[in-house]
């Protein structure tokens, strides 16, 4: 396994949830620029991580 590539997805992956709650927090507190799609598109891309690690854990042996 490519543990280097694995712990690049991690890294990655916490970038994008971090950035998520910021979003999410900025639409808590009214933020009228937020419905832009950008929480969508983080959302797809966290799970497209998670998926491509799910893979990576699994096939580990």
């Amino acid at each position: 396994m490519n543990y280097i590539y694995l712990h690049r997805l991690y890294a990655r992956r916490a970038e994008l949830e971090a950035k998520l709650e910021l979003y999410d927090a900025r639409d808590c507190f009214g933020d009228d620029d937020v419905n832009d799609g950008t929480d969508r598109d983080l959302r797809q891309r966290i799970n497209e991580i998670s998926a491509e690690i799910d893979v990576l854990e699994h096939t580990a042996g």
